[in-house]
């Protein structure tokens, strides 16, 4: 199916609400991690988000060249198009861009969604990520206030973090620490500068001890019910039905099960995927390379085995490998089996 209409994407997001699920949003580099992701949520009859960070999209349009906003646009497109060929529906998404990055990234893809909506088709992107989690949250609201004006006049979504997420991701990088855990009054101040939809629809990146990359369960101390206690503050103070805010989960990786759904169960309708699918993708490649090591190398005068070494024939097996992973995540969050159309 074509990438989602606006108003797809918004039914998408409702219906994850309203039942209790969340959607896995796939951080990807490549037209192979594209084709993996679309691969995994047909097989699992997921709808699903596909996105891109700064560094993604540096790569996107060649490494040597590093013009993210048009990597970005490339990948866009390229998505768009080959999304066509498969049964569910999925929503293209920038994600973390900090306030270094914005005139270079965020700032000029929305600029291109507007002439394209002007032009009266729909936005390249669904949605964009704002990260403000570097500024002090004045400044990251104030940010998220001329943005959010922007994202609303093309019918496009914006995320928002609020607080702290810990460890790395395409350089953007922060302390573990007691400011992983966003409080009450932060929730509050950001409904008062953004609204509670009144003023454009956003996610909010809510942080409660998430941390980018790789650890172990029990390495970092995940406090979903922190969720619970900030949706149910601001539903009493804005007397507003349960669970006001969309919220995404960031960092989830090594995160149990019960973490998982507690988090989905107190509003989370998006998590981030990216390091565990980064894994199963490379992990595929070695084992095959190891296992066909005669074939993939010239040993010895040999001329090795061309069916064996051609990128397409180890290529599928990494894109069937993320795909098995994309399908793990839809289970874990519910999604499988509940794509729109």
């Amino acid at each position: 199916m074509p990438v989602a209409t606006p108003e797809q994407y918004a039914e998408m997001l409702d219906t994850a609400k309203a039942k209790g699920f969340a959607f896995p949003a796939f951080n990807v580099s490549s037209s192979q991690t594209i084709n993996a992701v679309l691969q995994g949520l047909t097989e699992a009859g997921s709808d699903g988000i596909i996105q891109v960070t700064t560094g993604g999209a540096d790569y996107f349009a060649g490494h040597t060249v590093k013009n993210r906003a048009a990597g970005a646009i490339a990948f866009a497109k390229f998505a768009t198009e080959v999304a066509k060929n498969y049964p569910i529906t999925v929503a293209l998404h920038t994600d973390h861009c900090p306030k270094n990055a914005l005139d270079s990234f965020v700032l000029p893809l929305i600029a291109a969604s507007e002439e394209e909506v002007k032009a009266g088709r729909n936005p390249l992107f669904q949605s964009h990520m704002w990260d403000g989690s570097a500024v002090p949250l004045d400044e990251n609201l104030d940010i998220a206030q001329d943005m959010i004006k922007r994202t609303r006049a093309i019918n496009a979504i914006l995320e928002v973090e609020i607080g702290v997420v810990g460890g790395e991701e395409d350089g953007v990088s922060h302390d573990i620490n007691e400011h992983l855990y966003t409080t009450l009054d932060d929730a509050i101040a950001t409904v008062e500068a953004l609204g509670l939809g009144d003023q454009g629809r956003y996610m909010a990146a809510l942080t409660f001890g998430n941390v980018h990359g790789v650890y172990k369960p029990g390495n970092v101390k995940l406090k979903p019910e922190l969720l619970k206690e900030i949706q149910d503050g601001l539903a009493a103070k804005y007397g507003t039905a349960a669970k006001p805010l969309d919220l995404v989960f960031h960092g989830g990786s090594g995160s149990t099960d019960a973490e998982i759904a507690e988090a989905v169960a107190n509003g989370v309708i998006k998590m981030n995927i990216d390091t565990d699918t980064q894994y199963a993708f490379t992990r595929s490649i070695a084992d095959y390379m190891l296992k066909n090591y005669d074939s993939v190398f010239k040993i010895d005068g040999e001329v090795g085995n061309k069916k064996i070494y051609d990128p397409r024939a180890w290529g599928k097996v990494a894109e069937s490998a993320l795909a098995a992973r994309v399908g793990e995540s839809t289970r874990q969050l519910g999604s499988a089996g509940n794509a729109i159309r």
